[in-house]
């Protein structure tokens, strides 16, 4: 039996289709068929204004959608499968978006994709179901999970085996760059601290929930800290990481040797740093300033990346 999820990011659209296996009911186990991510920036803003910020997704940004949309839709008739029987996920820009029906019909009405809009507290739990399966959450080691989108970062404490707490926060990249870089190709000290700032005054409920639960182990989920795990494989190996390992460790220390690399440099200088892709080659940098908040106020001394994510999460 083949599924097929569809996660439409502020920034990313991502497809994968799976084959079910016979005995998937008893071990989730499944065949990945077809996974690619494109981007459709339906974050971003356009010269007549709109935007994430805003609350609005613009014209430019819906012709992006659906361009991407009408290549996934092309996908799924290749597979056969019924875009009816496509589980597709608004996250964060659709979410907060003052024209999300409008947004909404017109997609379902050019592509036949029926769009379920969920709450960040939905995303946060779809994101731990993901993760937890990768087996990036070491066994008995309570863990902070941390998801950084183009809309929205979700945090989710707990382990292995359940969640203790959850939340998402409206703070992603893309709000990020428009707040504290603007135009800039290379962020400056002084938005750095203010984004320090920023970040203390957002989170005050995660370092309240830190303090109850402790975690010792930094998660990420998928985004940036995939690029961050292929920048690691390229300086250490020269290659890209296995495709088909899906939880890897990042030493604290080679952390913070791209993060040094990514704030001092402009976008062509970070574009040629080996594993990086265009696609987050500016996101990356307030990416890596949040993961620095976080290291630094939690006191957490353990890094891991685990690479399924929402999609893997509805799979489960």
């Amino acid at each position: 039996m083949k599924q097929a999820v569809i996660d439409l990011g502020t920034n990313t659209f991502h497809l994968m289709i799976v084959q079910k296996n016979a005995d998937s009911d008893r071990n989730g186990a499944y065949q990945t068929l077809f996974r690619e991510s494109r981007p459709a920036k339906i974050g971003r803003s356009s010269a007549a204004g709109g935007g994430i910020n805003q609350r609005i997704i613009t014209d430019e940004a819906m012709e992006r959608a659906l361009g991407v949309l009408t290549y996934f839709r092309t996908v799924l008739d290749q597979h056969e499968i019924n875009p009816a029987d496509v589980a597709v996920y608004g996250t964060s820009a659709i979410r907060v978006a003052q024209n999300q029906q409008a947004f909404v019909d017109r997609i379902r009405q050019e592509t036949g994709l029926a769009i379920r809009v969920i709450s960040g507290d939905e995303e946060a739990g779809l994101i731990y179901q993901g993760v937890r399966s990768s087996g990036a959450i070491p066994a008995g080691a309570t863990a902070m999970v941390m998801d950084i989108g183009g809309g929205s970062v979700e945090f989710i404490i707990g382990n292995d085996s359940r969640i203790f707490w959850k939340q998402s926060f409206e703070i992603g990249g893309q709000r990020l760059m428009e707040r504290f870089m603007g135009e800039a190709d290379v962020i400056s000290p002084a938005s750095v601290n203010r984004m320090a700032s920023f970040f203390q005054e957002q989170l005050l409920p995660l370092t309240n929930a830190v303090h109850q639960y402790q975690p010792t182990v930094l998660v990420g989920s998928s985004g940036s800290f995939d690029t961050l795990v292929d920048m690691y494989f390229h300086e250490q190996t020269g290659t890209w990481p296995p495709s088909e390992q899906a939880a890897f460790t990042l030493p604290i220390a080679d952390f913070y040797h791209f993060y040094q690399l990514l704030i001092e440099r402009n976008h062509d200088q970070r574009m040629a740093l080996p594993g990086m892709i265009e696609l987050r080659v500016d996101m990356i940098v307030v990416a890596v300033c949040l993961i620095d908040f976080v290291l630094r106020s939690y006191g957490i001394s353990a890094m891991s990346v685990s690479t399924y994510a929402l999609k893997e999460g509805a799979l489960v």
